[in-house]
């Protein structure tokens, strides 16, 4: 089931945080890679920095974009030590592993983490169901973006020798990123036509819609249902 589990590096500007992070997923038994826009790479400082994890850098998956990375994926975990303005919820890494591993069994499961500098942007975090925040000194909580891996692969491990810890197996399946994507699309077309929405002033709203939906995860019936009610409002508005 770890096979189902892929990292994420988003906009990674230090090609030596690439390879240590191979390192710390080969450790404890991640190797899917996946990197959005990296600076750098491939780079001999990355493979140095590897030590042996060569194979988890030879599969690397270089993406263009966040949607190619996330492609496929039913669950989206994202690591931010910030809080931000519109909630998302929060989980710790222990938390974190056990509904990563739980997922895994079922489907394609994406721990994304940002950029060294300022970490997951806005537009990641309405990709993410989930934000996992490492404790850490609240003097001084700089965390290496390798250190935050390996802290979220080991409870990944944990997790993989305690299975089923605390953790719901419903025989719910949540539509994947991609469907959600098309969704949300819908559902801001519909919204603007409507005009409920001003897309010259959308303010925050369809963030917090995003972090509504992604809260509730509703399965591929589910969206299809909504879709059908917002297909139905568009119609509505064209016989008026």
């Amino acid at each position: 089931m770890l096979a189902n589990i892929r990292v994420i590096l988003s906009n990674t500007s230090h090609p030596g945080n690439i390879g240590a992070t191979a390192r710390a997923m080969k450790t404890m038994g991640l190797t899917r890679l996946f990197l959005v826009n990296p600076k750098v790479f491939p780079a001999a400082e990355a493979t140095a920095r590897a030590s042996g994890a060569d194979n988890v850098l030879a599969g690397a998956v270089v993406c263009p974009d966040i949607e190619t990375a996330l492609s496929g994926c039913r669950l989206v975990l994202g690591a931010s030590a910030r809080t931000r303005s519109i909630p998302c919820p929060v989980i710790n890494p222990a938390a974190c592993a056990r509904m990563a591993y739980a997922e895994s069994e079922r489907s394609e499961v994406a721990l994304l983490f940002g950029c060294e500098r300022s970490g997951l942007s806005n537009a990641e975090i309405d990709r993410c169901q989930y934000l996992v925040q490492i404790a850490t000194n609240p003097d001084y909580g700089s965390l290496n973006l390798a250190a935050a891996v390996q802290i979220i692969s080991y409870e990944i491990l944990v997790a993989h020798d305690q299975p089923g810890q605390g953790i719901d197996r419903a025989d719910h399946v949540p539509a994947d990123a991609e469907e959600m994507e098309r969704f949300y699309r819908h559902l801001e077309e519909t919204l603007v036509k409507l005009e409920f929405l001003d897309p010259d002033n959308p303010r925050q709203l369809m963030r917090r819609l995003r972090r509504f939906y992604n809260r509730a995860r509703p399965d591929e019936n589910e969206v299809n249902i909504l879709r059908g009610i917002l297909s139905a409002a568009q119609q509505g508005i064209k016989r008026q």
